[in-house]
């Protein structure tokens, strides 16, 4: 078998088998295929595509490439979330604990960012003491314990997907579907879940901006997972603005804990709410989805889960008095409050341009060598449909420099442009969108 034969083969479209999906996976990774020829084979799967058992078998072997991670020893059914990553995207924060707190284990393993903010990583590393440094073993022993943890991903974790992906990134091959499904399942295949629910972002801050491309991942990703044994399920979410009011590390912690607290931004709320039941659901808590979001709505209510907060935070050696005290945070110096130029009714905020505002002013990674200052941040104290008079407070900036400088105001013009402004009337948007599961896929 050799690698030139089957670039030409898929280069005429052909279906690739198991076998020889294998051989190109365990060889590249060995070093034995080299860059090039890997390079070719990505830009054959760009434009002729993979088919449904094409795709499975090249994320299966992706997942086989190095360790996988067993999560037998916790007791019930292990359901992870996912999501294709946003702007103010603050749910693993709310849910992790939420969904814990209703009883169903959560062992997530998380990335750090590159872009906007931080990974979720970094945002539990804005409490002081946090440690994500957990091998398996902890991370098991914590989840059998307290029903949660939040760990980063081993070093060896699918090794296929971290040279692919870098290949992909210098020849413009990383928006193909097959590839993008791939990388993204067979991560969250070998962290060892038992089932998966999926928050596809679409719109404006979203990696796929169109909601035809968002549905279609969702499919694959669900397809993937179904074939691979584990029930899946995908939820299709409005990223046409930035989620909640926050945006940075330590403003997200905080946004969080206000949010489990019944005190957080209703779409927040709204979307962990939703995610939480059918976690609760393919774990098999409750009998239905909107039984999950009553059981999770008490929880919030109760103060249940911000108890399990506390109870993560103290696990993994962090000071959970920030629960209470949230002025134990990071804090940026200064505070710079941006007016609005325009009266009328807020028709759209440019998420992504309101994350590389945040970037701008060091919340985010620009390169991977990049740090990252966990104060720094916006709030957005105006969302769509909102009504605003000229001179207005729309956001403010949380920065560690001088009001006057480049840095400010690049993040200031950055939002004041991110804001559509009209004079008809805008109702709030949709958040959800729609669902998909092993039956296909049904509008909101």
């Amino acid at each position: 078998m050799r690698a030139y034969d089957l670039i030409l083969k898929k280069r005429n479209g052909n279906q690739l088998s198991k076998e020889e999906i294998n051989f190109l996976v365990i060889n590249y990774v060995n070093g034995n295929i080299p860059d090039y020829q890997m390079a070719a084979m990505n830009m054959a799967i760009f434009f002729k595509g993979l088919d449904k058992d094409e795709t499975l078998n090249l994320t299966l072997a992706m997942m086989e490439s190095g360790d996988t991670v067993s999560l037998k020893e916790i007791p019930g059914i292990k359901v992870d979330k996912h999501s294709t990553g946003g702007v103010g995207d603050t749910t693993t924060l709310v849910l992790a604990p939420l969904v814990a707190a209703a009883g169903v284990p959560v062992a997530k393993m998380s990335g750090r960012g590159l872009g906007h903010t931080g990974g979720t990583l970094d945002k539990f590393e804005s409490i002081p003491g946090f440690s994500t440094d957990l091998t398996i073993e902890e991370m098991v022993e914590a989840v059998t314990n307290s029903g949660v943890a939040v760990v980063g991903q081993t070093g060896n974790l699918v090794p296929a997907d971290k040279k692919l992906y870098a290949l992909r990134d210098v020849t413009a091959t990383v928006d193909s579907l097959p590839l993008i499904a791939s990388s993204i399942m067979s991560k969250k295949l070998a962290s060892g879940a038992d089932a998966l629910v999926l928050d596809v972002k679409t719109g404006d801050g979203a990696f796929l901006k169109d909601l035809d491309a968002a549905v279609e991942l969702a499919k694959t990703m669900v397809e993937i997972g179904q074939g691979a044994g584990r029930e899946t399920v995908a939820v299709i979410t409005d990223m046409d603005q930035p989620l909640g009011k926050a945006i940075g590390n330590a403003l997200e912690i905080e946004e969080a804990i206000l949010t489990l607290k019944g005190e957080g931004p209703k779409d927040l709320e709204e979307l962990c709410l939703f995610l939480g039941s059918h976690m609760l659901y393919l774990a098999k808590a409750v009998n239905s989805q909107e039984e999950g979001q009553k059981v999770l709505m008490e929880l919030l209510n109760d103060g249940s889960g911000l108890k399990k907060l506390k109870e993560l935070i103290e696990v993994q050696k962090g000071n959970s008095k920030v629960v209470d005290d949230l002025s134990l945070l990071p804090r940026a110096i200064n505070q710079v409050s941006v007016k609005s130029t325009l009266r009328g009714y807020i028709h759209k905020i440019k998420a992504e341009s309101i994350g590389v505002g945040a970037m701008k002013l060091g919340a985010g990674r620009e390169t991977k060598e990049s740090v990252i200052d966990l104060a720094v941040g916006i709030i957005l104290e105006k969302k769509v449909g909102d009504f605003v008079e000229i001179g207005e407070e729309i956001a403010i900036i949380h920065t560690n420099d001088d009001e006057g400088s480049l840095k400010v105001k690049e993040a200031y013009d950055l939002i004041l442009e991110s804001y559509i402004i009209e004079e008809a009337p805008l109702g709030k948007p949709k958040l959800i969108k729609g669902f998909v599961n092993k039956n296909g896929f049904r509008p909101y």
